[in-house]
């Protein structure tokens, strides 16, 4: 009885002292938050297979956002830093590494790229292949985690820095921390000026503009909800909610310049990091363990489209499938193209009406 006394006070004290240096080790601060609702996977949102149909074109690790160029291409980045140019799988072609990590797109007038790049900042990759960078801080503070854009009419990008707290190799530790420290800045190229639009976003992520510039969309990660930012007309300067309690985690966020707002969910909600969205002290041990382990396994490709009401009108999805994780959705020639963070293709897929 003794020796077993022994051994239970050892252990317990071995799992003290582990506890604690996962205390001071972590380095997560959580807040704490009570997640929204999660709609379930059932009426309109029901489990289906019709992402099945998409072919896959296989380019390297990690090909997040897909964008059309104005030579007709489709250009994306991989997790190495490198941006590619393609067709198909027969034809592509390396366009140029920016040495960081890139990730949402989009060409200018002047032909372009200009690259969210989760490293470096925000980028205006030339034709020949240079690079500028545009805006690598704002208000002095670093960019840590620049993820997605979008550009107006008038030539104004807007982007988002998706944390000030942890960058794209350790965004996990966001989810744990729940400090909603993400933004949207508004950069105009002709001024030069970097203007700060919105901040306190848990994990600011997909950003879109609606018809005629009139609103702005932003996909807040954490809470699944997305944000809507009136920009003109009767309602400029106020701010809603274009849809919430999504049975997915939004990520990219893209518009089809006519009545359709795609939304790309590459993990579904109420898994483990929301169940322990009140208890934070069990999410500061949790911030001591490798970021790997806490990826949360899923095979599950998810992606809607929304009305310029926010209501549902398409729901695409795969299970177990070859796409998972899907990050980006962009509609092109009736064809949507989807991007992925954790995968080494992309898919093509041929829409119905």
């Amino acid at each position: 009885m003794k020796k077993l006394f022994q051994a239970v006070a050892a252990t317990a004290l071995l799992a003290a002292i582990l506890a604690t240096a996962a205390w001071f080790l972590s380095p997560v601060r959580p807040a704490d938050w009570a997640p929204d609702p999660v709609t379930p996977l059932e009426g309109p949102y029901a489990e289906n297979q019709r992402l099945s149909r998409a072919a896959i074109i296989n380019l390297g690790l990690g090909p997040e956002d897909v964008e059309r160029g104005p030579d007709g291409r489709f250009y994306t980045g991989l997790l190495d830093g490198r941006i590619l140019s393609f067709t198909s799988t027969e034809d592509i072609r390396e366009f140029v590494n920016t040495g960081g990590r890139p990730l949402g797109m989009a060409f200018d007038t002047a032909g372009q790229l200009i690259v969210a790049d989760a490293d470096r900042g925000l980028l205006a990759i030339a034709p020949d292949g240079t690079i500028n960078v545009l805006v690598d801080a704002n208000d002095d503070d670093t960019l840590r985690f620049t993820d997605d854009l979008v550009i107006d009419g008038d030539g104004v990008i807007w982007f988002t820095n998706a944390s000030q707290r942890f960058g794209v190799h350790r965004y996990m530790y966001d989810f744990l921390e729940a400090s909603r420290t993400g933004e949207v800045i508004r950069f105009d190229p002709v001024t030069g000026e970097t203007t700060r639009f919105a901040d306190g976003l848990f994990f600011a992520n997909g950003i879109a503009l609606g018809p005629d510039d009139n609103f702005l969309l932003v996909n807040e990660t954490g809470t699944g909800v997305i944000h809507r930012f009136w920009l003109r007309g009767d309602r400029e300067g106020e701010r809603d909610v274009f849809a919430s309690e999504l049975p997915g985690h939004p990520d990219n966020l893209s518009f089809n310049g006519r009545d359709t707002f795609w939304v790309a969910m590459p993990v579904l909600r109420g898994g483990p990091l929301e169940q322990l969205g009140e208890k934070p002290w069990l999410r500061r041990l949790l911030g001591a363990l490798p970021q790997a382990w806490l990826v949360p396994p899923d095979r599950h490709a998810f992606v809607i489209g929304l009305s310029l009401e926010g209501e549902l009108v398409h729901n695409l999805q795969w299970t177990e499938g070859t796409l998972h994780s899907i990050t980006s959705v962009n509609e092109y020639d009736g064809e949507l193209f989807l991007g992925t963070i954790a995968d080494d293709h992309v898919g093509r897929y041929q829409l119905t009406r």
